[in-house]
């Protein structure tokens, strides 16, 4: 279990330094214009449109383009071809794997695609995303830094160290007092590649992709389905969906702590549902009376043999460790009105419907941590 609160004195003080970033950023960023989603955050949609989840896809480009072709929503070149379908992405498009800038420009211009033919892709925001925009930068996969390289990343490295020099040798220097200013040079290079100033620049609140994802949903109810990344706890259904999307919203764009972005039972990283039958009973049965739907589909927690199901049908579980960094089960969720399909590697097989409490599949047994 990855304790988050408990980084080591190296990572408190590369956070730092991000603050001088954030700075430097600011100072060429114009203020963000984006507003909380308010009264159409969540909203539920009932539409007779089938939907297509899918769950972690932590920057695999190719595992993603092919679900996607073999859900029939994109041609082969990639545009939407979903017609009036509906298209839920549970989050974790970062980190890990190489390729999450281009997923993300891709789901991007399918938004617009799909809003044209009357569908929705939904793009919801997982623990991944708001460690991004927040700085933690862990996890982040050396070709995520490289996707942002261009002619003009040299000068941009220069210009933050030399904002920060003091600070960087200060640091480097705590760790060996002996360091020339050409070694704190090599160690700063080292630490911060070519492309990373672009990537915490496009991730910041005001940037490309920060924007985008602090305008994106933690909670989606579409039909009688509740789409999350991670799950709601009992202790969350006090709170409407509207507010707390507005609350995430709020403290990933001002950069304020909220238990609801970092909490272990915060929808963004709860994974209680998937503990066994009776671990989380009381937040499945709180969850679906406090928000009146049938079933809660979330991604978060790796199945890696494929979909399962728990608490009688009730929770789908679609994170099947999809990327090539688990080497899991290419999978997606399709529902049409009462009929649900998991398709596991392009075989596909229908879900049992909603059963009483306890007799429900559990087919996937949760593997690993993210």
């Amino acid at each position: 279990m990855i304790k988050r609160g408990a980084d080591d004195k190296f990572q408190v003080a590369m956070r730092a330094v991000l603050f001088a970033l954030g700075a430097l950023l600011a100072a060429c960023a114009t203020a963000s214009t984006a507003t909380p989603a308010g009264a159409e955050a969540g909203a539920v949609n009932n539409g007779p449109a089938p939907v297509t989840a899918v769950g972690d896809l932590h920057g695999d480009f190719d595992a993603y383009f092919s679900i996607l072709r073999n859900a029939r929503l994109i041609d082969r070149n990639g545009r939407w071809v979903g017609k009036t379908a509906k298209l839920v992405q549970l989050g974790d498009v970062a980190d890990r794997g190489p390729d999450s800038k281009r997923i993300i420009d891709h789901l991007m211009r399918l938004q617009g695609q799909a809003t044209r033919s009357g569908g929705e892709v939904v793009a919801l925001i997982g623990n991944h995303e708001a460690m991004n925009v927040s700085g933690d930068l862990r996890y982040v996969h050396p070709g995520e830094y490289a996707a942002f390289v261009s002619r003009r990343s040299p000068a941009a490295r220069d210009a933050f160290y030399s904002q920060n020099e003091e600070a960087f040798r200060s640091f480097y220097r705590q760790r060996d007092p002996e360091m020339t200013d050409a070694d704190v040079r090599a160690a700063f290079d080292e630490d911060y590649p070519l492309g990373y100033v672009e990537h915490r620049r496009a991730w910041s609140p005001d940037g490309a992709i920060g924007r985008w994802v602090v305008g994106n949903d933690a909670i989606r109810v579409i039909g009688r389905t509740l789409f999350v990344h991670g799950g709601v706890s009992a202790d969350v259904t006090a709170t409407p969906i509207n507010e707390i999307n507005e609350r995430i919203q709020l403290a990933l764009r001002n950069g304020a702590p909220d238990e609801l972005v970092t909490g272990e039972r915060s929808p963004l990283w709860f994974r209680g549902y998937s503990l066994g039958e009776g671990a989380a009973e009381a937040d499945v049965s709180a969850a679906l009376a406090a928000y009146d739907v049938d079933r809660i589909v979330v991604a978060h927690t790796p199945q890696l043999s494929g979909i399962a199901t728990y608490h009688g049908g009730r929770v789908v579980v679609v994170d099947t460790g999809i990327s090539a960094f688990y080497g899991g089960t290419r999978s997606y969720l399709r529902i049409d009105g009462d009929t649900l399909v998991a398709v596991n590697d392009g075989l596909a097989s229908e879900l049992p419907g909603i059963a009483g409490v306890g007799s429900g599949t559990g087919s996937g047994e949760a593997e690993g941590v993210k």
